[in-house]
């Protein structure tokens, strides 16, 4: 590396960046977001003169001075950042896997020795989202759902194991161990990490980017970090940087004290309400002030994890104190805590309750102001006063009410303790299993029409549950442990109980589902499901009971005990001297320290999977679950000297915030789908047909897929779905028939759409199925962070209406075209392009739009037809430079 600014130094008997000597030379980086601090430790470990220079680091080290703010710190500097881990959960790193896979396959077809392609920095894969809850409410549910995943997924898994063996620095979490957010934060995040280069030892900043938008989680202990979707991790897998601008830094100042009674999720829902209406999409947000200290490193993580929902790229709490008795509790190594306590104090990356940074903007959020809140119906910013719920919940039914007998509008179907948020939570899980052991001893029950479910996300959590006497109590409840994975959070909470499902088909009723999940978007959780709310868990456990989201939990009972007195939630709500003596009693080193000492351990089932060796993985040509993917040899969309779009039709105009769920959906394969129709033509029956998550490696299913999610709203059909209307023809057909029509008559395809395109999850085949559909451009208002670079980096252009300007404005309909004149060579980042709409009538109205491509980076990205085929051009040349090198 180069060393421009003489930085390089000893500590510890390793090497360090020693970001003192560069301080020296600009002393503004005292007021520097430790943040900032970080990414600039980066970029001077990885100086090389062309995608890291010395101009580089100088423009970030002055960026932010002084305590000025600094917006050519942001948006203006483009910088190449080197993460040091990749993190996967399987739905997302088992495509990644997939493309490495392919790429050893096309090395060999070149004459390249594959068995040399493995992955640059440590990676490691957690299986976490394949699990479905359908058994639940009994002590042999885990058991069983554990049984039927393994059953669904043998063929994937059986490739997980291949490439565990195949691929150095892989690392292979069995199924039934955690969610991977929670296995980051208790056993794999470094903090600091120490790796062995070729010129001896390093110490350096943890950083991890990961292929789960709640990557984030990890921030919560000083890591940075964030989610990006599979095939920019990909391309840091194969050795390239993440090319992005400086993100705005948003300085969040916390005062006061979480009020007794209330939970870190009360905290994050009402952050998530606040930071929405703020807007601080694509931001950097660092915490500081003196309520830092006051949130225990578990309600950091909290927070951290929801960094989504707010729209930003990171949530970071500097470490301290706290941190390392977080590290000390989970089994970490005494003296590896000392050396990263003295390495972050060495390079003042340490925490300082005094410290205020010198952030492009900053907000005041005070934590003692905060009441019990939940969010719905369908967005996690829509943080609701517990007292409000009703009303809300009337609100969405509407006065279109259902006759039915055995359910009633604002019944409780699904109530779920779920999710990475919560469920890392000791304070939230020992409250909601002391409200449950409260419950039980009055002799409440759960009405017969809620499926209850417990899904905590590391076994440790069973453990002090069980040390606590709650296990028990919850199961009593039908809060039976369903397994170790994301489960109903991530739409895989299973069937409703069979009776409701009968009764719901008969009547369907505005049926709800309270969990402690982080998101609630219209048909995730489950498709006969209206409206969903997001809880504490031991809200989740209070609206069980009451069986309805329609009473007011702070004046209405819960139910009545066995003498027939109503029992209130008051109640039940254990205190926060009651909690903490159980945080303090039974939440200990020892159980992290046996259950991670067995983290690699799998099953049974898994050990019994056979799979096979060697370098290139043996594709099965009839498989339906993995196939040999087709990214590395599609032409690029955009060719030189031709125009950007010619009179591109608009395959789908959309509204505000269509998620990546309503673009890929992850859950059960409907019947009647195109992929279902598929399957079925291979004579797969419907009972196999499994979820789309689980065939994220047969392209052929997912394209299907693409754009199939039930409730979505194209605006061209008068019905929601997965269909378009085609014009002049005036044909309604299903929109992967509709794209291979359009293809073959030659025409090019755009997508149209409102505000917060692309939110949710880090799926990368959301734009994946775009590119293989055929759609050239996304035309937004405006975009999500992850989906937008997702976009780019398959080739797919996406651009943002300008000068307030949006499809209804225009009036765009199926019937118009659009035209980008330009030519390829002629775009540049973020640059304002004209656009051309040609109505039906033959008249046109010209509309300018901003290039959301970002960096010259992703420019080649880009014009090369995508990420996916420019790493591999460069991987072949990087490896006949290698073959034919002298040894």
């Amino acid at each position: 590396m180069l060393d421009s600014f003489g930085t390089r130094a000893s500590f510890e008997g390793r090497h360090i960046v020693d970001l003192g000597k560069l301080e020296r030379r600009f002393p503004g980086m005292a007021t520097l977001p430790i943040a900032t601090r970080i990414l600039l430790e980066n970029l001077l470990r990885h100086e090389n003169g062309t995608s890291v220079t010395s101009a580089d680091i100088e423009a970030v080290a002055r960026g932010q001075t002084g305590g000025q703010t600094g917006p050519k710190a942001g948006a203006e500097v483009e910088i190449a950042f080197h993460p040091g881990r990749v993190v996967m959960q399987d739905y997302a790193g088992l495509p990644v896997l997939l493309d490495l896979a392919g790429l050893r396959d096309a090395a060999a077809a070149r004459g390249l020795d594959p068995a040399r392609l493995h992955p640059a920095v440590p990676s490691a894969l957690v299986i976490d989202h394949s699990l479905i809850a359908e058994t639940a409410g009994r002590a042999d549910a885990a058991t069983l759902n554990l049984a039927r995943e393994f059953e669904a997924n043998a063929e994937r898994f059986a490739f997980l194991k291949w490439a565990q063996r195949a691929f150095d620095r892989l690392r292979v979490v069995p199924p039934g161990k955690g969610i991977v957010h929670q296995v980051h934060i208790e056993h794999l995040a470094e903090v600091v990490s120490e790796r062995t280069e070729a010129d001896g030892a390093w110490l350096h900043p943890d950083t991890v980017i990961g292929t789960d938008s709640h990557t984030p989680m990890v921030n919560g202990l000083g890591v940075l970090g964030w989610g990006v979707g599979g095939i920019e991790a990909e391309a840091v897998l194969l050795g390239e940087a993440v090319s992005m601008q400086l993100p705005p830094v948003l300085g969040i100042r916390l005062e006061g004290d979480v009020p007794a009674g209330l939970l870190a999720t009360d905290v994050v829902l009402a952050l998530a309400e606040r930071l929405r209406r703020h807007g601080v999409v694509g931001a950097m947000l660092e915490f500081y002030g003196p309520g830092v200290a006051a949130l225990a490193v578990a309600d950091r993580a909290t927070i951290a994890n929801m960094t989504p929902e707010f729209g930003a790229t990171c949530s970071f709490f500097p470490t301290d104190a706290r941190t390392l008795d977080y590290l000390r509790l989970t089994g970490r190594d005494e003296g590896r805590i000392a050396l990263i306590e003295a390495y972050l104090r060495r390079n003042r990356l340490w925490f300082d309750p005094g410290f205020v940074p010198a952030a492009d903007d900053h907000l005041t959020f005070r934590l003692d102001g905060l009441r019990r809140v939940v969010s719905g119906p369908s967005r996690p910013e829509q943080a609701r006063d517990l007292a409000d719920l009703p009303a809300v919940a009337a609100a969405a039914i509407g006065t279109a009410r259902t006759a039915s007998p055995v359910l009633k509008d604002g019944d409780v179907a699904i109530a779920a303790i779920t999710s990475c948020t919560n469920t890392s939570n000791p304070a939230a899980l020992l409250a909601a299993g002391l409200l449950a052991r409260r419950a039980v001893a009055r002799g409440l029950t759960v009405p017969a029409h809620v499926k209850t479910s417990l899904a905590p996300g590391s076994q440790v959590v069973t453990d002090y549950l069980a040390s606590a006497g709650c296990l028990d109590a919850l199961a009593a409840l039908g809060f039976d442990v369903v397994g170790y994975a994301c489960a109903t959070c991530v739409g895989n909470g299973g069937g409703l109980k069979p009776e409701i499902e009968a009764a719901y088909d008969a009547a369907p009723a505005h049926l709800v589902s309270v969990l402690s999940g982080n998101r609630n978007f219209e048909g995730r959780i489950h498709a006969k499901l209206r409206s969903n709310f997001l809880a504490s868990p031991p809200l989740v456990v209070a609206y069980a009971l009451a069986g309805t989201v329609c009473l007011d939990l702070t004046r209405d009972p819960l139910g009545h005990d066995r003498d027939g007195r109503p029992v209130f939630l008051d109640d039940l709500w254990p205190g926060a001297e009651e909690i903490d003596a159980a945080l303090a009693a039974h939440v200990t080193r020892a159980p992290f320290l046996h259950r991670y000492s067995r983290i690699d351990d799998g099953p049974p089932d898994w050990q019994a999977l056979a799979t096979t060796r060697g370098a290139c993985f043996p594709w099965d040509p009839a498989s339906t679950f993995l196939r040999s993917p087709p990214f590395f040899d599609l032409p690029p969309m955009f060719a030189p000297g031709e125009p950007a779009l010619h009179r591109a039709r608009p395959l789908l105009v959309l509204g505000d915030m269509v998620t990546t769920d309503h673009i890929s959906p992850v859950g059960p394969i409907a019947a009647g789908s195109p992929a279902a129709a598929y399957l079925g033509a291979l004579g797969i029956a419907p009972a196999q047909f499994n979820a789309y998550g689980a065939r994220r490696g047969a392209h052929e299913v997912m394209v299907r897929g693409t754009f199939a999610g039930t409730r979505l709203r194209n605006e061209l059909v008068d019905r929601p779905g997965g269909i378009t209307r085609l014009l002049p023809e005036d044909r309604t057909l299903d929109i992967h028939a509709a794209s291979r029509d359009c293809q073959a008559r030659g025409e090019e395809l755009i997508v149209v759409a409102g505000k917060m395109y692309g939110a949710g999850s880090a799926r990368d085949w959301a734009s994946k199925g775009t590119r293989l559909l055929g759609i050239k451009a996304v035309l937004a208002e405006s975009f999500e962070r992850i989906h937008r670079a997702n976009l780019v980096r398959m080739g797919v252009l996406p651009l943002e209406f300008a000068g307030g300007a949006n499809r209804l404005s225009l009036g765009i309909g199926g019937a118009d075209r659009l035209s980008l004149a330009l030519e390829p060579t002629a775009l540049a980042p973020r640059q304002q392009v004209p656009l051309l709409l040609h109505r039906a009538d033959g008249t046109t109205t010209d509309f300018a739009a901003l290039l959301r491509v970002d960096t010259s980076v992703e420019m080649d990205y880009l014009r090369a037809g995508g990420i996916l085929p420019y790493v591999a051009e460069r991987l072949w040349a990087r490896a006949r430079s290698d073959q034919v090198a002298p040894t």
